[in-house]
């Protein structure tokens, strides 16, 4: 006797081919019944032998389609109806979305052979692309995933595409952006007034153009990337000079993983990472003589690269060992994504423009990984990972976290899914603010959720905060940055409960009103309890400290040498030859806009300064980074520190560290030594604070976050250390440590109140 069943499958179930998938499976297993994509999810009804569903049931979490990811499955015995066949048939929106969007993804293996064969009608063409592969989230407008949605729409299928499209035996089934010559989009190359430029074959003529050392703005997936020959200095040199990019890295496409492992000793893990399908840029150890222009990432340990991902890349790539391919926009904007935008913002940048006329309906960075301790972890999670949700142990009601100022991500909770957005970037312009609507409005949209909490930073001044208090008022709840930088991190790893968390960064809000940043917390899901931090100095000149790492180390230097400290710093030649110290030992003793920070962040930044790397910083995290390049590991060293107890809180001061960091520099020893020490000292006091908590609580679980443990020494030596005494350590991969992922952070802890309430 037959029987029929009902499953509806939530998740990453629409534009992955699996609906051809379930086709397949009911087909071979003499089923009849429907397939159908719903806002909901993808419905099913077989019918058929008990034993033949039981088979078919069987095989569908084992044989997903690779881009699949089925989050649930429901299914209920139904009444049998009176068929003969099994369909798939035409969509149906109805109910609120439980369909997960899918992300862009690298171009398949097939569809590379199919590239790169004379004999394929495809051969060459720049937007091959599959069920398997290519645009999703970047070409969408609304949901249901299907072509009508999509920016595909005005590209009107031609009859062999079209067939393909129809023919649940091919790969290309329902493969929304399907395409080939006759009906797809097409380049076109443009110089740098916008206007086209006639040549028979643009990405031939791109090639010649970045061989004469031209800056081309190339349309992507996810936005425009400024490109030059990654081998010729004299072309970075120019992208950097106009582009006003001093030094920061520019991340660097390599032609495929043999040519990778040339430039940059790569790990097993760093290699499975760039041939993935969601094809970061990762963060790799270079090696020191290559043929890639040390003008890439000047004073730097790291190179960013990434492997092609597009069939546009693939052609470039084919002339070419790498290339730069850095975002294309200017300072603290938003990617391009439009031609017009891209020829009106990059005016005076780029040279000229290779363009397609398929629209960018997403703005979508490259993502950025690194590996440590084995294990990829995000630092900046765009491209290939959103809007991919992270699933939580817990349920909760509707809620938009809007993050913070810098690295800004959103965050969307639905059930038990935290849907982030992609990457955003600094609240500092207003481009940059029009982005961060844009994708307040794409989340709820893709998500069909309409958030009944609105939550954000303490900070009163975020650009953020006053976005959540316009849409919410007084009901908009706010949640301590270093508190959302541990929820985060509890969150990704399904924990609950208090934990030993150790957030540490270089800015924060404080309860206090101070700067916090090198934070001791028990925290949970709800609350937090300061179980210590990093003794308080000043940064002088606020902002302007930030800017100019000496001032951190001057403040630092008051502290330990007291009225000698301008000696000292004459001997480090620390203050930059136009600085007034008397004026600034002033505004130190009167703390003249200069207010107290507990920041592991500003820390380095006077480490770095008093080893003479960098007193003053062009971007971010530039002064840290350049200290972790002289981390060598080899060295015995452990500087002093003390721990005092005040207020019923532990207090770790690092100016005994410091102090000896300065008489060991002024005795000649080596950076690297010094550098080295510092580091592992550092986790030694992490240690000996964790220790001092653990007795004191009970507690034996740690969770580590902010931005300083993007730092990989830190980090390494840091769990090693831990887990060797017993503790349970947590720490990020699925969420940026930094910034990017306090949203998430923000979002669970105004659900879990709300919940509690």
């Amino acid at each position: 006797m037959n029987i029929r069943v009902k499953y509806l499958f939530s998740g990453i179930v629409q534009g992955v081919g699996f609906r051809p998938f379930i086709y397949r499976l009911a087909i071979e297993n003499s089923l009849t019944g429907f397939v159908q994509n719903r806002s909901d999810g993808v419905v099913v009804e077989v019918q058929g032998k008990p034993e033949a569903i039981k088979k078919f049931d069987s095989r569908i979490k084992k044989e997903l389609p690779p881009l699949a990811n089925v989050v649930n499955i429901s299914k209920k015995e139904i009444p049998i109806v009176d068929e003969k066949s099994f369909q798939i048939i035409s969509s149906h929106k109805d109910k609120q979305a439980s369909v997960h969007i899918t992300p862009d993804y690298a171009t398949c293996n097939d569809c590379l052979k199919e590239l790169f064969d004379p004999k394929d009608r495809r051969y060459r063409y720049p937007f091959i692309n599959c069920t398997n592969c290519g645009p999703r989230l970047t070409i969408i407008k609304d949901i249901p995933y299907d072509r009508i949605n999509t920016s595909m729409s005005k590209f009107p299928l031609c009859p062999e595409c079209r067939k393909e499209y129809e023919d649940p035996s091919n790969r290309r089934f329902h493969a929304e952006p399907n395409a080939c010559p006759v009906c797809g989009p097409k380049l076109s190359l443009l110089n740098e007034n916008g206007d086209q430029i006639s040549c028979p074959d643009p990405i031939e003529s791109t090639i010649d153009l970045l061989k004469k050392e031209n800056i081309l703005a190339i349309k992507g997936l996810g936005g425009f990337h400024l490109a030059v020959d990654a081998t010729n200095t004299d072309a970075v040199k120019r992208l950097r000079s106009r582009k006003f990019r001093e030094a920061k890295p520019f991340a660097i496409m390599v032609k495929n993983i043999e040519h990778a492992s040339k430039i940059a000793e790569l790990m097993p893990e760093e290699k499975e990472l760039l041939l993935s399908a969601e094809r970061p840029i990762v963060l790799v150890k270079k090696k020191l003589k290559t043929v890639i222009s040390d003008a890439i990432a000047p004073g730097m340990a790291n190179l960013g690269i990434m492997l092609p991902y597009t069939p546009l890349h693939h052609l470039l790539l084919e002339k070419f060992d790498a290339l730069v391919m850095t975002s294309a926009n200017q300072t603290d904007e938003p990617i391009c994504i439009d031609n017009n935008e891209a020829v009106r913002r990059l005016q005076g940048i780029a040279d000229f423009f290779l363009v397609h006329n398929r629209d960018i309906l997403v703005r979508c960075d490259d993502s950025i990984a690194i590996v440590a301790e084995k294990k990829p972890r995000i630092v900046r999670r765009s491209r290939s990972f959103s809007p991919k949700p992270v699933i939580l142990k817990d349920s909760y009601p509707n809620i938009l976290a809007l993050g913070g100022q810098l690295k800004n991500t959103i965050c969307i909770l639905k059930e038990n899914c935290a849907f982030l957005s992609p990457y955003i970037g600094d609240m500092e312009t207003p481009q940059a603010r029009d982005f961060l609507h844009e994708s307040i409005s794409l989340m709820e949209r893709i998500t069909e959720c309409k958030p009944d909490l609105i939550v954000c930073d303490l900070h009163p001044g975020y650009y953020t905060t006053q976005v959540a208090q316009k849409m919410a008022g007084e009901n908009v709840i706010q949640v301590q940055h270093h508190h959302a930088h541990i929820v985060s991190c509890m969150a990704e790893n399904n924990i609950s409960g208090d934990v030993i968390g150790l957030s540490m960064d270089g800015t924060g809000y404080g309860e206090d009103g101070a700067v916090w940043g090198g934070e001791f917390l028990i925290a949970n899901e709800t609350s937090f309890t300061r179980a210590g931090h990093i003794k308080y100095f000043l940064l002088p000149g606020g902002e302007a400290a930030i800017h100019e790492p000496w001032r951190i180390a001057a403040s630092l230097l008051q502290d330990i040498y007291g009225p000698d400290w301008k000696d000292i710093a004459k001997k480090l030649k620390l203050v930059p030859d136009k600085a007034n110290l008397s004026l600034l030992d002033t505004v130190m003793e009167k703390k003249i806009n200069s207010p107290y920070t507990s920041s592991l962040g500003r820390v380095f930044d006077a480490v770095s300064a008093i080893l003479g790397l960098r007193s003053k910083v062009s971007f971010e995290g530039q002064a840290a980074m350049e200290l972790e390049a002289f981390f060598t590991g080899k060295t015995d060293l452990s500087m002093p520190f003390s721990i005092l107890e005040e207020n019923n809180q532990y207090v770790l001061d690092l100016c005994p560290m410091i102090k000896d960091i300065v008489e060991r520099r002024l005795r000649g020893e080596s950076l690297e030594a010094l550098a080295s020490g510092f580091h592992i000292s550092l986790v030694q006091a992490f240690m000996a604070m964790v220790e001092k908590i653990r007795k004191k609580t009970g507690l034996n679980g740690i969770a580590l976050s902010g931005g300083c443990f993007q730092n990989r020494a830190l980090l390494q030596k840091s769990i090693s250390k831990m887990k060797a005494s017993g503790f349970e350590v947590f720490s990020h991969h699925l969420v940026p440590t930094n910034d990017g992922g306090i949203a998430l952070g923000q979002a669970v802890c105004a659900g879990a109140r709300t919940s509690k309430k």
